[in-house]
């Protein structure tokens, strides 16, 4: 191979049209890379990602820096290609750099080694403790890639109160608040804080919140997944009610397809196409929400394997941008972590309606069994559709709550 330089960008439709942020270099100057390997981390409003080499090579320039909004014209830096890599940068030289480029930290803090050692890269969060605690990151053990010290080993070197020598203290004081009680500083992410103004956004700037709550019956439901489920678990999908809960929400817009639109100040754009977000929180890192695309045009079984990529692809972190792109509504099963119901839950902007699930239950009812009232007991959870009343009112979310419902409660009739 020729020795050449190439530009690091991102991949062509890594983003598909939505915001990023640099949030850390995996590698620094003079790093050899091979083709594949993890080179630096970015941040969505939606998802943390990993950009990988291109090519074999070594990192030859460093030019966009962690905090920076970037995108896939932006170039991140330079590789240099060819069989003669690169001179890799002394101790000294590499720490005059980093006081002109904060994606990779100050060496001259960390001994480097040629053990493949990354104690010497740390991200923006964990920068900003450094500097707000007055600490050495030389004192703190790594728990990261490489021994990469992150945001949690700060946290808890702060919280344990170890020896602060640096600073000649006998300890290290966890702050305190104005009213002497302890408390543990944890730092936003690029995604909770994005995850925040959206929220914001959605409910207080943009659009007014209602919400309907109607109450369903689950009996139909449950029978058919029993009668189901082994036989899709052989075919390797796992059948879950929200599968339900998707096809219902397709078959309802079917007949209310004003809940399937977006709100313009001059017209209401209604899609054809029934693309349905699922929320999938990830602990304490935040909510995404992949979407499943085309819910109108499959059947329970493509919708249930569908939906399964989907939050597995959430969960293990390997969602992409596109993943969450072009929802046109959204669920929320928040009753999967015990609530009867939520309102209002926030609409996901721009869409004009979100569907929140609530608890299944067991509950005593009243029905009419051979004309008399009788006792009984029935599988019953909350719905809810919570609606942006600048494009819709009490009778498209009452009518598409009663079509929801009804296509729960008669399954298979």
């Amino acid at each position: 191979m020729m020795n050449e330089s190439m530009t690091i960008k991102l991949p062509v439709g890594a983003l598909e049209g939505t915001a990023a942020v640099l949030s850390i270099w995996l590698v620094g100057e003079g790093d050899t890379v091979r083709k594949g390997d993890p080179i630096l981390e970015l941040e969505t409003d939606k998802v943390s990602m990993e950009v990988c080499a291109e090519n074999d090579g070594s990192i030859e320039k460093i030019l966009a820096v962690s905090g920076d909004n970037v995108d896939e014209r932006t170039i991140l830096g330079y590789l240099h290609c060819g069989t003669q890599p690169i001179v890799e940068k002394s101790p000294s030289l590499a720490s005059n750099d980093a006081l002109h480029n904060e994606s990779v930290a100050n060496i001259s803090k960390c001994d480097v080694t040629n053990d493949g050692s990354k104690c010497h890269l740390i991200g923006p969060a964990v920068r900003k403790l450094l500097r707000k605690y007055d600490l050495n990151v030389t004192s703190i053990k790594g728990t990261g890639k490489g021994g990469r010290v992150t945001r949690d080993d700060i946290l808890a070197f702060i919280n344990t109160g170890v020896d602060k020598e640096q600073n000649g203290s006998d300890a290290f004081n966890a702050p305190k608040s104005a009213k002497g009680l302890k408390s543990n500083i944890v730092p936003h992410t690029t995604m909770r804080k994005k995850i925040a103004n959206h929220m914001v956004d959605s409910l207080l700037h943009t659009s007014p919140h209602v919400t309907s709550v109607f109450e369903m019956d689950m009996g139909r439901i449950i029978e058919h997944r029993k009668m189901c489920k082994m036989g899709f678990e052989e075919a390797g999908v796992k059948l879950t009610f929200t599968a339900y809960f998707l096809a219902a929400s397709a078959k309802a817009m079917q007949k209310v397809p004003v809940i399937n639109s977006r709100f313009y100040d001059d017209y209401l754009e209604v899609f054809e196409d029934i693309n349905i977000g699922v929320g999938t929180a990830l602990g304490d890192d935040g909510l995404i929400v992949p979407v499943v695309k085309q819910v109108q045009e499959k059947n329970l079984f493509e919708i249930a394997s569908a939906l399964q990529q989907q939050t597995d692809k959430a969960r293990q972190g390997k969602l992409a941008a596109a993943d969450m792109r072009d929802g046109t509504f959204t669920i929320s099963n928040h009753g999967v972590s015990g609530s009867l119901f939520a309102t209002p839950i926030i609409i996901n902007q721009p869409q004009v309606a979100i569907l929140g699930i609530g608890k299944l239950e067991k509950r005593v009812v009243v029905e009419d069994v051979n004309g008399e009232d009788t006792m009984v007991i029935r599988p019953k959870c909350y719905v809810s559709l919570s609606i942006d009343h600048r494009a819709l009112d009490a009778h498209q979310t009452n009518l598409f709550l009663s079509h929801f419902v009804d296509v729960i409660e008669n399954w298979g009739k």
